[in-house]
């Protein structure tokens, strides 16, 4: 009889609480725990053929909804592609604070660095990629190879 009562009691709190917090509202997105990432399919297709002014459209019109670490993150990656770097710093920075371990940010911020000369900041990027990727990544490797070819660029022409 005990094991009725509490199936029961179980049962009505399933149905009672279980649709009213489906009712509530949903978290701020830039809670990371959240799963109201925006679909990047479209942006990223852009990107990959180099249309960084229809990516921007998208991605500030996505920006408006959705403070997410990778939208920053691709819109600084974008605007840093069409040489605007201050707005695109801005960005990365917003990715960062959203999702400090973001590898992405991380890597490009730094090859933001490389592009304006900043190699001390560039190799803290670096430095902090070897932490997150402690058995390597993609992201430490882009970054390593883009420091390392300014280097080489800077001591052919020296």
């Amino acid at each position: 009889m005990i094991r009725y009562a509490i199936f029961g009691a179980a049962s009505l709190c399933a149905v009672v609480i279980i649709p009213a917090a489906a009712a509530l509202p949903a978290f701020a997105v830039d809670n990371m725990e959240t799963t109201d990432a925006p679909d990047l399919t479209s942006v990223r297709a852009k990107i990959d053929a180099k249309d960084y002014q229809g990516a921007l459209a998208e991605l500030r019109d996505l920006a408006e909804d959705h403070q997410q670490a990778d939208v920053y993150n691709l819109l600084g990656f974008t605007l840093r592609k069409t040489g605007d770097f201050k707005t695109s710093l801005t960005y990365y920075t917003k990715a960062l604070e959203l999702q400090p371990d973001h590898k992405g940010a991380r890597e490009y911020l730094g090859e933001l660095y490389v592009e304006t000369g900043n190699m001390d900041k560039a190799k803290e990027q670096l430095a902090t990629l070897k932490q997150l990727c402690p058995s390597g990544c993609e992201e430490l490797e882009d970054l390593q190879k883009a420091i390392d070819d300014k280097a080489a660029t800077t001591k052919a022409a020296n």
